[in-house]
């Protein structure tokens, strides 16, 4: 057997230390113990508005194409500390898990999830955005995740602002005016000029958009740390965000009560983020209905968050439990779901249903649901690693560099240094 090297050793002491966080040292699968000892009753984990009220309640009458029935426990807050408690102890398990868009952190203990493709899971690839599906893939190549909704990215603005200083103001007209982060900057930085009037919060906004519409984040599949390499992904959405910051663009604004002001009072007239983003405006800045469109961000679409379904290995009846999952999220329960609660389809052909509305006009004359309709597919495949967490000092940095005007290469230095000094602490670097 050929020797391991230092990183591979370090590297597999972590990934134990990880495990053994989600109960990889525990009794195995056979000595753990589910929620509820009906072998007619299914236990669903999820969380408030995560899935639809009206499908739960037929599912509890009876999970269509099986005999079981399904009681669905709402859990609170701490919602990924109870579950990986539950995994850990190996007791009170649900038999079936929703996720959030963190789904990556229980990579490591992939052997507390059933590898969805041995239920039938890549016969039913084709009917999802084929990112959104590789979110949920594990590094080793098991389905553990499978697709709820989605959050694909786009630029909402202040139309009648932009219409006020000579700034093209139409949805298709701002799209073509912004092809990429430079011809971005330079509109917010007319926009400043004309107004004063900021295009968006946050450099940080700015930094973490460019990642979530990127192939490329902070580590590659094996884990490997990519920020420091040369042009990285990374680097590329750091540079963007100092320099929107430099010209004017941010409105250096890092505490939410004042964001969300901000957007209200017309100081802010721009953001970039999903589509859920639109309900959070709606009740955010009401005074505000019909002046705000949704253009393209500059370069592709991004994804910001969306979760998933998951069945723990020591589910009482997987196929009962795949059942209801690949039930609930059909092409026309999904866009039941959107009418219900707003999740955004993970399946396109959901807009294809029928059914599907978005039942405001908050817009004007626009449908945000027919505009992040036509750009999902766009949204480019990327991987979320287990060890991201640990890349959070970047975030930090650039809000130094943008609210508090710390140098951008000692800050980068900074969160450098952080990063890779939390990653050898885990055996990755």
């Amino acid at each position: 057997m050929a020797a391991l090297d230092r990183r591979q050793v370090l590297k597999g002491v972590g990934a134990i230390s990880g495990a053994a966080a989600l109960g990889a040292l525990s009794s195995g699968c056979g000595g753990q113990t589910a929620i509820s000892a009906d072998p007619d009753e299914l236990v669903l984990w999820y969380w408030n508005r995560s899935v639809s009220p009206t499908l739960l309640a037929e599912a509890a009458r009876a999970i269509p194409d099986s005999t079981k029935r399904l009681r669905a426990d709402i859990i609170g807050s701490g919602y990924d500390n109870k579950l990986r408690t539950s995994l850990a102890g190996g007791a009170y398990i649900p038999d079936i898990a929703a996720i959030n868009s963190n789904c990556s952190l229980y990579f490591p203990s992939e052997e507390k999830f059933l590898d969805l493709n041995d239920l039938g899971a890549e016969d039913y690839a084709a009917d999802y955005y084929d990112w959104k599906w590789a979110l949920g893939t594990s590094p080793t190549g098991r389905q553990m995740f499978w697709p709820m909704d989605t959050g694909p990215t786009g630029f909402y603005y202040r139309a009648d602002i932009f219409e006020e200083v000579g700034l093209p103001s139409d949805p298709d007209e701002v799209t073509e005016a912004v092809p990429d982060w430079d011809a971005w900057i330079e509109l917010g930085a007319e926009l400043r000029a004309a107004s004063d009037v900021a295009l968006i919060n946050t450099a940080q906004m700015v930094f973490a958009q460019f990642l979530n519409a990127s192939e490329e984040r902070y580590l590659d599949r094996d884990d490997r740390p990519l920020y420091s390499n040369e042009n990285s992904a990374v680097r590329q959405a750091w540079d963007v965000a100092v320099k929107a910051s430099q010209a004017g663009v941010t409105a250096k604004l890092p505490v939410e009560n004042e964001q969300n002001s901000a957007w209200s009072s017309g100081r802010t007239v721009g953001h970039i983020e999903a589509v859920w983003w639109g309900q959070i405006l709606t009740d955010t800045a009401p005074d505000t209905s019909g002046a705000w469109r949704i253009a393209r961000q500059p370069g592709p679409p991004g994804n910001s968050g969306g979760s998933f379904f998951s069945v723990p290995s020591s589910c009482k009846d997987p196929e009962a439990a795949f059942s209801f999952i690949t039930w609930l999220t059909s092409p026309e329960n999904q866009a039941s779901s959107y009418n219900e609660i707003q999740l955004f389809p993970s399946s396109p052909d959901s807009f294809t249903s029928g059914t599907i509305s978005s039942g405001t006009d908050f817009f004007g004359d626009q449908d945000p649901l027919e505009f992040f309709a036509a750009i999902a597919p766009d949204v480019p495949p990327t991987y979320v690693s287990t060890y991201e967490p640990q890349t959070s000092a970047f975030g930090t940095e650039i809000l130094n560099v943008d609210a508090l005007g710390k140098d951008p290469e000692q800050a980068w230095s900074d969160a450098v240094e952080q990063a890779d000094g939390l990653l050898a602490k885990r055996g990755v670097i």
